[in-house]
């Protein structure tokens, strides 16, 4: 089978003892970097040296099928330099390819730096979304934060410590200076820090040079409640100019954030009552 396992983000003490026990005992490992899987090896004490097999972003797609037949005559191990494979690492090609072959797959779970980030952050968890790597250009990162304007969900991106502070200059620009905000870097590390502000204030600390792993936490969107009886109101109107009324439901919804549901079934009563 294919074996996704998590490796330590930081902190080698973060290895598991399934990792460990696994890498002790695997003959093949896919690793987005051999030098660094080496390094880990000997790091934690691992005696056992099994094949190491280079499989990084630029040979993902070439390899994957050989990598397939690999775990179908027995284990392979897929390993990112750090963190659970396919987050924003190497992976997600050879994951699909060995489901589509019929080749079972399966998680040695372990660190996550977007989840550690989310939890370290003091904004709410219960619902986020992973947006990866911002892009590099200014313009298509205004346009990225500008999509997601009215995301009423946390945010987690990973950004290079030396685009740090355009981006937050840029997330500020897009998404509103007072927009809450947390720096994370270096997690797991010696010198973990989460710096806690808007978005204009920590694209000002951030303008004297950041150093290390940076993940961005942002708050999701406040989006206002509508008032339901206006919102019924605007569906109706909607209806009468043509709209169907589950269609007509739906784009109030998305406008306002009250229930689609909700709001079609006060449009109904409100028809009925209507003389």
């Amino acid at each position: 089978m294919l074996i996704l396992a998590a490796t330590p983000i930081g902190n080698l003490k973060d290895a598991s003892v399934r990792l460990i026990e696994l890498l002790s005992a695997a003959t093949v490992v896919a690793a987005e970097d051999t030098r660094v899987t080496a390094k880990l090896l000997r790091a934690l004490g691992i005696e056992n040296r099994p094949r190491l097999i280079p499989l990084h972003d630029h040979n993902e797609r070439e390899k994957s099928a050989a990598l397939v037949e690999l775990a179908r005559d027995g284990d392979l191990v897929l390993l990112s330099d750090a963190g659970m494979p396919t987050v924003s690492d190497p992976g997600y090609h050879l994951v699909t390819a060995a489901i589509d072959a019929g080749v079972d797959v399966t998680v040695v779970p372990g660190p996550s730096a977007v989840v550690t980030a989310l939890a370290l952050s003091g904004l709410p968890t219960d619902r986020f979304t992973f947006e990866g790597f911002l892009p590099r250009k200014r313009g298509e990162r205004l346009q990225t934060f500008r999509s997601l304007e009215r995301e009423p969900r946390t945010m987690v991106f990973f950004e290079s410590p030396n685009r740090l502070a355009d981006a937050l200059t840029d997330l500020a620009e897009a998404l509103g200076a007072e927009r809450r905000v947390v720096v994370v870097r270096e997690l797991t590390k010696l010198y973990e820090e989460a710096r806690r502000g808007t978005a204009a204030e920590l694209a000002a600390w951030a303008a004297g040079g950041v150093k290390g792993e940076i993940c961005l936490v942002v708050a999701g969107a406040v989006v206002a409640v509508a008032d339901l009886s206006q919102a019924v109101g605007d569906v109706l109107d909607l209806v009468a100019d043509g709209e169907r009324m589950k269609d007509a439901a739906a784009a109030i919804a998305e406008a306002t954030g009250l229930s689609r549901r909700e709001l079609y079934e006060g449009a109904l009563a409100a028809r009925r009552s209507t003389p």
